[in-house]
């Protein structure tokens, strides 16, 4: 069976997985933050109050009308037929009144959530970008991804109807209560027993469903992270012919899912019916006492038919307000699943008195550094070299040696645990991350590449770079004759993270972005992995050509590329056990001459 992603090792980086902390949703904690959000938003929020308040006025007059075309019906002397067309006349004007009302606050809660929701994926992203790479290395994507666009969308929808129906009922069930007492006080004091009951009711049924809109959000989560996984690796599932497997696992996956959305919206869906029975109740003692007092004279027929009508209103709020009190349960598990996001620790600040890395020279010195991903799990063992300006260092070794550990504390993705980084004299500690970054450019061997033309895919690295530019670096990366012979050209758009084009293409365009960036060292992860050798040691002498005074750092599996280094570091077991040139460790006859002579054996 096909293993899902998410435990080992990957690239000596702790396995990616969800590692949140499933604690106990604080309901204050988390309807006070969205109630912030929403604030943002104050005098559209006060209009939508105002029209809530208008539009349940106007529709509150109309049971009081109707008890009083009832009186003119039953008023001595014959039917007062006047009387009758004129209050149902208002009552027509009041009901369209309120229903162009509510409508228009309809329009306006849609809007207010929309940019609610637009705000706070705007804040998920800055905090997903503020993050350290060791977070987003360590955590699931499609987890990540189900917060910003499930979650998100979750809360939308609440914003957008259920607050609106709250608000709503709200004032609906205040006015319809000062109607009631002004009637009758004697009957309002049916609520008193019926009220209680259905509070103790919801209380009830939310303490036991409210963990399993939680649950529900975490295993859409983890279908996501599935989804993705197999999705981008579905060459290799077909290769293996995993496909039946694949569906077994998604077929479990998939159950949970929809077992954990069944048991949330069966055990929430108790409560609408629960309440709506103690409201039914209230209705029949109401007609029951209703008719006693009108037999004794203490009410009349309209004032009978006016109290039933509020009352109606009053209990019908509170039973919608029970029927949507599952979904509004579902918003608030998702905002509790943003927040925890939006509180997760951002990168490192720099230190207080950290200033900008300007004139790069492009010294690197790394002295006696000791670093590991997790505690007690060292990758790297006081590791210690010095490449000068200009200085082309090859970093080599057998897999899980420490290689791209190394690169990620050059970039200063990661903090080292003991030693110092320098750059020309200045510890990294002293200088800014985002300065220190720009004095790298970067190809991975992963690479990356975004919907859009060849031209803007280049130019990514440095915005406003013109034509020349662009196609001086595609030239000096090989690529430059295939991109003219597409029929758009740098025109031509790339889709799908460069579907529509090979692996090799793909690393020689990511190249010629790393050529375009004005930075004074460079730094290639395996980055001409997916190139033939001849077209590799192209592009290494193309590069050497435009880097030179730039110090270059590569990490390399064909040794054959790296001949010309001038300084061959060899990693195994996080330690660089040697270091020279190729002569030199041929000459020694070490582990690096065992690596050679095992590729060209």
């Amino acid at each position: 069976m096909m293993m899902r992603g998410g435990g080992g090792m990957r690239g000596g980086m702790p396995g990616k997985g969800p590692r949140y902390e499933h604690k106990p949703i604080n309901k204050k904690a988390t309807l006070a933050r969205l109630l912030k959000y929403m604030l943002h938003f104050k005098w559209l929020l006060f209009l939508a109050l105002v029209l809530t308040i208008l539009s349940n006025t106007f529709a509150m007059v109309g049971p009081k009308l109707s008890g009083s075309a009832i009186d003119c019906i039953a008023a001595e002397g014959g039917v007062d037929f006047a009387g009758v067309r004129h209050f149902a006349l208002l009552m027509l004007l009041f009901y369209l009144i309120s229903s162009l009302l509510s409508y228009l606050l309809q329009i306006l809660m849609v809007h207010i959530s929309r940019r609610v929701t637009l705000r706070m994926r705007k804040d998920l992203f800055a905090r997903l970008a503020d993050m350290s790479v060791g977070y987003i290395d360590s955590h699931s994507i499609g987890d990540l991804i189900s917060r910003i666009f499930y979650d998100t969308d979750t809360i939308n929808t609440s914003l957008s109807s259920d607050v609106v129906h709250v608000m709503a009922s709200s004032i609906t069930i205040v006015l319809s209560m000062a109607m009631m007492l002004s009637i009758s006080p004697m009957l309002v004091l049916v609520f008193v027993v019926t009220i209680p009951v259905s509070m103790l009711l919801t209380a009830f049924i939310t303490k036991h469903t409210q963990p399993l809109f939680r649950i529900r959000s975490r295993k859409m989560g983890e279908l996501n992270d599935f989804s993705e996984e197999m999705i981008s690796g579905m060459k290799t599932l077909k290769a293996y012919n995993q496909e039946e497997n694949t569906l077994v696992s998604l077929d479990a996956l998939n159950e949970e899912v929809v077992t954990s959305y069944y048991k949330s919206e069966y055990y929430s869906s108790i409560t609408g019916p629960s309440v709506n029975f103690v409201n039914n109740l209230s209705m029949t003692l109401i007609s029951m006492f209703g008719a006693l007092m009108y037999m004794m004279g203490n009410i009349s027929l309209g004032n009978i038919s006016s109290f039933v009508q509020y009352s109606r209103r009053f209990s019908g709020p509170i039973n919608e307000i029970a029927n949507i009190y599952g979904e509004l349960q579902s918003a608030l598990a998702a905002a509790d699943r943003v927040f925890t996001l939006l509180d997760e620790p951002l990168e490192p600040a720099d230190a207080e008195n950290a200033h900008e890395l300007t004139q790069v020279q492009g010294n690197v010195v790394m002295e006696n550094v000791s670093f590991g991903y997790e505690k007690g799990k060292t990758v790297l063992k006081n590791l210690s070299f010095q490449a000068r300006s200009g200085a082309l260092i090859a970093i080599v070794g057998p897999t899980g040696a420490g290689k791209t550990t190394l690169i990620n504390l050059l970039m200063r993705f990661y903090d080292i645990e003991s030693g110092r980084i320098m750059v020309d004299g200045q510890s990294v500690d002293e200088v800014t991350r985002a300065s220190l970054r720009r004095a790298y450019s970067m190809v991975l061997q992963d690479t990356w590449l975004f919907s859009g033309t060849i031209f803007d895919n280049i130019a990514y690295a440095k915005p406003g770079a013109t034509r020349e530019e662009v196609e001086a670096v595609a030239k000096a990366a090989k690529i430059h004759n295939y991109i003219m012979s597409l029929p758009e050209g740098y025109d031509t758009v790339i889709t799908d993270d460069g579907a529509n084009i090979s692996k090799g293409q793909k690393q020689l365009l990511t190249i010629a972005r790393a050529m375009l960036v004005d930075a004074h060292m460079l730094i290639l992860d395996e980055a001409t992995s997916n190139v033939d050798t001849r077209t590799e040691v192209q592009i290494q002498q193309a590069m050497r050509r435009l880097m030179q005074d730039k110090t270059c750092f590569v990490v390399a599996h064909r040794l054959s590329t790296i001949k010309h280094a001038d300084l061959i570091l060899v990693v195994k077991d996080g330690n660089v056990i040697e270091r020279g040139t190729h002569k030199e460790l041929m000459k020694q006859g070490g582990f690096y001459r065992e690596l050679y002579d095992a590729q060209f054996s």
